[in-house]
């Protein structure tokens, strides 16, 4: 399955579970996909490897899930920002992390 077949389908679960039944603020939506992260980030605390992975899978989901409701070609986005990132200089930006 292509990543915008993922979009689609994640948007449509989301939907069918009544999660677009009314509109949110983007801020909302972003901090529900940081909040996957975080929860990653505990389970990686605890050496949870197998909740780890499905936290990382909801951080997804809930990415395929807004690019799915905003009809964004997600999978050209990282593709080009890979190809991108390809020209940059070696750990760019001077930061140490």
């Amino acid at each position: 399955m292509e990543i915008n077949q993922l979009c689609t389908e994640a948007f449509e679960i989301a939907t069918s579970k009544g999660w677009h039944d009314e509109p949110r603020e983007m801020g909302t939506v972003l901090a529900l996909i940081h909040s996957e992260v975080s929860e990653a980030l505990e389970a990686d605390r605890k050496g949870d490897e197998e909740n780890f992975v499905e936290e990382l899978a909801d951080v997804c989901i809930r990415v395929f899930d807004l690019c799915g409701s905003k009809g964004i070609d997600l999978e050209k986005a990282i593709l080009e920002k890979m190809e991108k990132n390809k020209g940059r200089s070696y750990k760019h930006g001077g930061k140490a992390y």
